[in-house]
């Protein structure tokens, strides 16, 4: 089948691919690209999915998931990675995709979309520190004091370090303003732009202290943990929570912030691959099904906030921690508006970025 050569190409390019199957050789193939954190995710809820299927349809499925930074894997599947579905860190990736007629571009607006901006978790940016917090960090601005080592990825490759980008950017403005909704004052234009600027000054000065970029947050996460690097990871809260369990407990500390930004990872269909490979319907089913009880359950058990909070039971909600929580849609427009402006070739990143 041209699907196993294209796979098995890619294979080659990518790494992190892990498979789920059903008994016996027959049935579907799904390949599901992925942003580095969900590893542990979707090892579980595939399990779970190639059960659901075979229960539901009587049929075996068998799931493929590639994982990576999520504009990297973004740019594998328009190069050619014939991937089903992408369950990616952010919308701007998957418009990146539909701009390229693999799917709908209205992919998140039209009839068909899922719920919650298609959306079944939300996320948030937090920090991991060593264990006893030894250089004192409590919100943003502490990342910024005199000999505190940063680690984070590279807003270029990674999803995960453009929302920790934008978090530290919207606390700038917030401190600034003290008030977020007065971005949308015209009374407060003056204030506004002196904000911005000190915002801009502010993310200069965090990556002055930015010991080690990495391609990915998972890679950015075994620099700090494994390899000893850096006095705090700014990090996806899965990320963070995951590595206080276990023996993590006794090295590492999660430290959450006054604000932070609500990262929303959306899913999608790639319908050029699908109607090409006959693979909708169990496609579709597979993102739906992430919405059931199971897959909300699933979810929050891997640390991500379920989009609804009532399929889940109340102990796996406790490590979510309530903060002040802001929209790219509300401080930046939009992700093409904070594409644009902050990650594009000569954009911000670049100018206030030096190695």
């Amino acid at each position: 089948m041209i699907f196993y050569r294209s796979f098995a190409a890619s294979l080659i390019l990518l790494s992190g691919v892990t498979l789920l199957s059903g008994c016996g050789s027959s049935g579907k193939d799904l390949l599901n690209v992925s942003y580095d954190p969900t590893r542990e995710l979707y090892k579980e809820y595939d399990a779970a999915f190639v059960k659901h299927w075979k229960e539901t349809t009587g049929e075996n499925v068998t799931v493929h998931s590639s994982h990576g930074g999520s504009g990297k894997q973004a740019r594998s599947v328009i190069d050619g990675l014939e991937a089903s579905v992408v369950t990616l860190a952010l919308a701007y990736d998957v418009d990146a995709i539909a701009a390229k007629d693999l799917l709908a571009k209205d992919w998140q607006t039209s009839p068909k979309k899922l719920p919650n901006n298609n959306s079944p978790y939300t996320s948030t940016i937090l920090f991991l520190v060593r264990k006893g917090n030894p250089k004192g960090i409590h919100n943003w601005d502490d990342l910024i004091k005199p000999g505190v080592e940063i680690i984070t990825p590279h807003p270029k490759t990674s999803g995960g370090a453009r929302w920790n980008y934008l978090a530290a950017w919207g606390f700038a403005l917030n401190r600034e303003l003290g008030d977020l909704s007065k971005l949308h004052d015209p009374k407060q234009a003056e204030a506004v732009e002196a904000a911005q600027k000190k915002a801009k000054e502010f993310v200069r000065e965090l990556y002055q202290h930015v010991k080690i970029l990495d391609s990915g947050a998972r890679d950015a996460t075994i620099t700090f943990v494994r390899k000893n690097q850096g006095d705090v990871l700014i990090a996806w809260e899965n990320e963070a929570l995951q590595e206080t369990q276990g023996e993590g407990e006794a090295k590492f500390d999660v430290v959450t912030p006054s604000i932070s930004v609500l990262a929303e990872p959306p899913v999608a269909v790639v319908d050029k691959n699908v109607d090409r490979l006959g693979t909708r319907a169990v496609a579709e089913e597979y993102l739906k099904y992430l919405y059931s009880p199971e897959g909300q359950k699933i979810a929050a058990k891997n640390f991500y906030r379920p989009s609804d909070r009532k399929a889940v039971d109340a102990t796996l909600l406790k490590p979510f921690v309530e903060l002040k929580l802001f929209t790219v849609d509300d401080v930046f427009g939009g992700w093409q508006n904070a594409q644009k402006t902050h990650f594009a070739d000569k954009g911000v990143f670049d100018e206030i970025y030096t190695k």
